[in-house]
């Protein structure tokens, strides 16, 4: 069908007339973000009934505004408390808790709030023009093709490793055995499961993020009065009004192009089934670390550092929603869920749901837009009291944290196993923080590992074993050249670095 001006028109009159089941989403997706342990897809679970018991226009508008309002909502523990409760959000930590660290809690809070609207709006209205012409994106990108995405995603480890080379590396080698836990891809053979069938399905993610980044931190805050620094106090007290709210939307669009292209990286791995958010905020924050100027500042605070991976994830959303209803292929464990809803209510997806029911179909991406311009003015105006969660002694927040984590820990899968390992994982990860080691890359190997094995496996059984399959895809060896620049580059730019000192210091008597 043709989209004109009176279309749009209609659309968004049409996502209005259910304005109650936006705004309801909004604060229900908020909430579920800002909560360690909740994510959209359990939360869409939790509140199926609720769904089922709408229309499907307004129940699919629902659960939209869930998944968008989540995706912003999981950069408020990241950045406080430094809880991710989603590998989307463990990248956001790396250096959005230095920036609370050093009082700028709420400026960190804004550029990840401005980021992941402007990533989210735009990536909605250029989904919604773009539409017709992204149905086959998903199809385009084969086993060979993830490998190399893995891959890309997994070479964070080695720019990090030139901080501490052999540490990172080990650390990263660490979590490539830790996410071999479980069965077998192939044969479904348990693999250092120790006979225990809570590790079957691998090592749940949720936990281990909560105990490496929060546990292991609230024991590290025992040993002080308050999140932020000693002396950091006074800035944070003076820079907590609108003045700050309106320099971190300046600072977010001086960065304009780090949102368009964490949004581009965003939207394109969220369009591949079988993808998500941590990859793609993983891979944005590698590319920002790569094409920056100052690839130091990265991990101390940089606020690049927050605005590409949270960019990246809200982008995820629209670009997850192409595969689910051009192809009727859920892209995500979030839109399988809403595949079931939209099943329950007899909506056929594919293209066949463009021609029967252009609004419904259109309007998933006006109802972001919608939602996303009504979190610029719920969300901005609370960043203030948000952030003085980092305030708050630590003889009350340590316990709260715990609490949180522990539940958080629990909730995803209802198991006490998984308290028990988020107790475990923190003490590795507080033993990791104190000797050197750097836990993101950890984290890196344990979220890309399984899916790298996955991709490799499957790509070599469809050559019969021929490893020169992974370099008989066009689009494949393009991202091959990329994975050799993200390798190459930074070592390139520090050797520059190191020799600029010497050749500009002038000759004495100059």
């Amino acid at each position: 069908m043709t989209i004109d001006l009176p279309f749009i028109f209609e659309l968004f009159a049409y996502v209005l007339r259910h304005w109650w089941a936006v705004a309801a989403g909004t604060v229900v997706g908020v909430v579920a973000g800002a909560v360690p342990g909740l994510n959209p897809s359990n939360t869409i679970i939790v509140l199926m009934p609720l769904t089922l018991a709408m229309g499907p226009d307004a129940g699919l508008m629902f659960m939209v505004t869930i998944y968008c309002a989540a995706q912003l909502g999981n950069g408020i523990p990241a950045i406080l408390v430094k809880i991710p409760g989603t590998g989307g959000a463990a990248a956001t930590v790396l250096d959005g808790y230095p920036m609370a660290v050093q009082g700028k809690g709420m400026q960190a809070l804004v550029l990840s709030f401005v980021a992941s609207i402007l990533a989210g709006v735009v990536a909605a209205i250029a989904t919604f023009f773009a539409l017709p012409y992204l149905g086959q994106v998903g199809l385009l990108l084969h086993s060979v093709e993830m490998v190399v995405i893995m891959v890309l995603g997994l070479a964070l480890i080695a720019v990090i490793a030139a901080q501490d080379t052999l540490k990172a590396l080990i650390a990263g080698f660490i979590g490539l055995l830790l996410g071999a836990i479980g069965t077998d891809f192939v044969y479904a053979r348990p693999r250092a499961t120790f006979g225990l069938y809570e590790l079957y399905d691998g090592v749940p993610l949720v936990p281990a993020l909560i105990g490496l980044f929060a546990i292991s931190e609230a024991l590290s805050l025992i040993k002080r009065s308050r999140i932020v620094e000693e002396g950091a106090e006074e800035l944070l007290e003076v820079r907590s009004g609108w003045a700050e709210v309106m320099e971190g939307v300046r600072l977010t669009l001086s960065h304009w192009w780090e949102v368009v292209r964490s949004t581009v990286v965003g939207f394109v791995v969220g369009a591949i089934p079988g993808a998500g958010a941590s990859i793609a905020a993983f891979a944005a924050y590698q590319q920002a670390r790569l094409f920056s100027r100052t690839p130091e500042r990265f991990g101390k605070g940089a606020p690049e550092g927050v605005i590409a991976p949270e960019a990246a994830n809200n982008a995820v959303t629209a670009g997850a929603m192409v595969p689910l209803l051009t192809l009727g292929v859920p892209g995500g464990l979030t839109t399988a869920v809403m595949l079931v809803a939209l099943q329950y209510h007899g909506v056929h997806l594919g293209p066949r749901l463009f021609i029967e029911s252009p609004l419904l179909a259109y309007g998933v991406f006006a109802t972001m837009v919608v939602a996303y311009v009504i979190l610029i003015f719920t969300i901005l105006p609370m960043t203030g009291p948000i952030a003085r969660l980092t305030m708050v002694p630590t003889q009350f927040l340590v316990p709260m944290i715990l609490t949180f984590t522990l539940v958080g820990s629990f909730v995803s899968r209802n198991l006490m196993f998984d308290m028990a390992l988020a107790i475990l994982f923190g003490v590795l990860g507080y033993v990791a923080q104190h000797t050197g080691f750097p836990v993101v890359s950890m984290v890196i190997g344990l979220i890309l590992g399984p899916l790298f094995e996955t991709y490799l496996t499957r790509a070599l059984r469809i050559s019969h074993g021929d490893i020169t399959v992974l370099f008989s895809s066009p689009i494949g060896n393009v991202l091959w050249v990329l994975v050799i620049l993200s390798l190459v580059v930074p070592y390139v730019k520090e050797r520059r670095a190191r020799r600029a000192p010497a050749g500009g210091v002038p000759a004495a008597g100059a």
